[in-house]
């Protein structure tokens, strides 16, 4: 679907200044976790799984080794050192499923509910900030932008999820 082109007062398309947006955003963010993360000794990949660990646990499901590298776009072996480096620093446990004690389950630790904290708690108060200044018409209208995005980019067939294999 080809991007809008009808102008704006600047002259760049609506569309299109929305999007150059989102990659600031997106930048912005790989910067942050990048600088932060580092000050707490972990990389990036290490805070996307702690991330999705905790967000996981807030839902209460669970999260295999092998469904965490799906989540996160990782080979079994990135995976396996990736929990390996967690493990070592106390901020995951692999543990039995407790609906079928037949699978190993990831779960964080207070550890590394405090890394999160400690990393992304600056952000989410930046964040909160921002949209405190929106209505909850906005606010549902901004959910439904980012929920279709991250579904756009993740059904791309040259991507992650689609990559042929």
């Amino acid at each position: 679907m080809p991007v809008d082109t009808s102008g704006t007062e600047d002259g760049a398309p609506a569309a299109l200044r929305v999007l150059h947006a989102l990659r600031r955003v997106t930048t912005e963010t790989d910067r942050y976790v990048q600088r932060v993360g580092s000050a707490h000794g972990s990389g990036p990949t290490d805070l996307a799984a702690v991330a999705a660990l905790l967000e996981a646990a807030e839902r209460s499901q669970e999260h295999s080794p092998g469904s965490l590298a799906r989540d996160l776009g990782l080979s079994s072996p990135a995976t396996s050192a990736m929990l390996d480096r967690l493990e070592r620093a106390g901020h995951v446990r692999r543990v039995r499923s407790a609906t079928d004690r037949r699978r190993v389950v990831v779960e964080a630790t207070g550890s590394a509910q405090d890394l999160g904290r400690a990393v992304f708690g600056p952000m989410a108060v930046e964040l909160a900030s921002v949209l405190a200044g929106y209505t909850p018409a906005e606010l549902s209208l901004l959910e439904r932008f980012l929920d279709e995005a991250a579904a756009a980019v993740a059904r791309r067939p040259d991507g992650p999820h689609g990559a042929p294999g």
